[in-house]
């Protein structure tokens, strides 16, 4: 996700360094694993002085680093105590897991509990199956709602306008061949999802990825997040994968679902 500053009419309470200093934290990744103060500005769209305060200050801090030679910037491993508090505080990872765990067992597959934020969906939780999978995708990461299995499983829980809303939102690009990028299709998958109360993605964001995926249901209603269930395509067909996995993923997350109503 893009890490520039959005914000364009902040109000009194509103403030700004602490965006700049998200803005900075955010623009290093993958492609960006060091980064000069220059780069900094630009990845972040902020001013080269504004860079320079908010790195200087995060350096202070202990959540980056400059490499004594190149002179480059990092970041440090102190960043990932932000992510686990979310992890440790989040009660629905808690609650997920002895029936996540189950399901992995059931399956002997690789099975995942992911949130929404905006546009995407972020694995939060994950037991590992010790057979082959074609993707990893670690804790934190972030996947599409629009062609993904469990993307589309929070959206077909969702009021059909608010998916449709989110789908505009969404950079609808062709991860592969068989990716699904229009949205009245989009729609068409997520009615047959909500009849069927499962999802499927077949090899749309990844080749060789396939996976069925089912929502989790709040106290209001109104779906919280999904687990899926990753079935790689060397191992399951499609009609396998909906008749033995199917099952099992729903059972999951109505039991995680009932576990949050409980509670209120």
């Amino acid at each position: 996700m893009d890490s520039k500053v959005v914000t364009t009419a902040p109000n009194l309470l509103f403030n700004q360094s602490v965006e700049k200093g998200l803005a900075v934290l955010r623009s290093f990744n993958a492609q960006r694993r060091t980064m000069t103060l220059a780069d900094v500005a630009a990845a972040a769209d902020i001013t080269k002085s504004s860079a320079q305060r908010m790195v200087y200050t995060l350096e202070q801090l202990g959540y980056v680093r400059k490499h004594p030679q190149t002179r480059r910037y990092q970041l440090t491993p102190r960043v990932m105590q932000l992510g686990f508090n979310y992890l440790i505080a989040d009660p629905l990872i808690e609650m997920a897991t002895p029936f996540l765990s189950e399901l992995a067992r059931l399956t002997g597959e690789t099975c995942n509990l992911t949130e929404p934020d905006g546009v995407e969906m972020v694995y939060v939780a994950r037991f590992v199956s010790t057979k082959f999978v074609p993707i990893h995708i670690p804790i934190g990461g972030r996947i599409p709602m629009y062609c993904t299995g469990s993307g589309r499983a929070y959206l077909s829980a969702l009021p059909e306008e608010e998916a449709r809303q989110l789908l505009l939102a969404s950079e609808r690009v062709a991860h592969t061949e068989h990716t699904k990028t229009d949205t009245h299709e989009i729609m068409d998958l997520l009615g047959n999802a909500r009849r069927r109360g499962y999802a499927v993605n077949r090899e749309e964001l990844y080749l060789g990825d396939m996976s069925i995926a089912a929502p989790i249901m709040g106290a209001q209603g109104l779906p919280m997040g999904a687990v899926h269930v990753v079935a790689p395509t060397s191992r399951w067909t499609l009609t396998e994968a909906e008749q033995r996995l199917a099952p099992a993923a729903l059972e999951c997350a109505r039991a995680i679902s009932n576990s949050v109503r409980a509670l209120g």
